[in-house]
C-alpha cells in the first residue's frame, strides 16, 4: 500500500514559516529535526494522515539552498510511504523511473528515504519513506 505520507515546502526561514503555517493551519509544529544527510532543519505539521514538512537549509551547498536559489521558496518534493522501501525503488526503476538513490538513506521523522528524478516524473521530485 502506498499513501501520502507528507509534502515538502522549501522555506528561507523556518521560524518565520512555522508561525505562518501556525496561523494557516490552527497548530504548532509537532517536531523540528536537523536533518545531517540532507543538510536541512525541518519541522513537521500534522494534517489528517499525512504531513506537511517545512524545509530550511542550515548549509549554504544544500540541496534545499540551491532549489530556492533557482525556484524561490515553494513546493520541494511529495512524499509517498511505502511498507518496503528496496522493493518499491526496483519496481519503479523498472517501470522506467530514476532513481536519484538506489539505496535509502536516513532521513527526517525517523523514516528510511530514497528521491526519484523529476524528469521521470512529470517535473516533481518524489520521495519514498519508509518507517524505521
Amino acid at each position: 500500500m502506498i499513501r501520502i505520507d507528507h509534502i515538502g515546502i522549501a522555506v528561507r526561514d523556518l521560524a518565520d514559516s512555522n508561525e505562518l503555517f501556525r496561523k494557516l493551519l490552527g497548530s504548532a509544529p509537532y517536531k523540528t529535526e536537523l536533518v545531517e544527510s540532507e543538510h536541512v532543519t525541518t519541522s513537521f505539521f500534522q494534517i489528517g494522515e499525512s504531513k506537511i514538512e517545512l524545509l530550511e537549509a542550515s548549509n549554504p551547498e544544500s540541496p534545499i539552498a540551491r532549489f530556492i536559489e533557482k525556484r524561490g521558496e515553494g513546493m520541494h518534493h511529495i512524499a509517498f510511504e511505502v511498507q518496503d522501501i528496496r522493493a518499491e525503488i526496483a519496481r519503479l526503476e523498472a517501470e522506467g523511473f530514476i532513481p536519484l538513490n538506489r539505496e535509502p538513506k536516513p532521513g527526517a521523522d525517523n523514516k528510511l528515504v530514497a528521491f526519484l528524478h523529476p524528469k521521470s516524473s512529470n517535473g516533481v521530485l518524489v520521495e519514498l519513506c519508509q518507517s524505521v
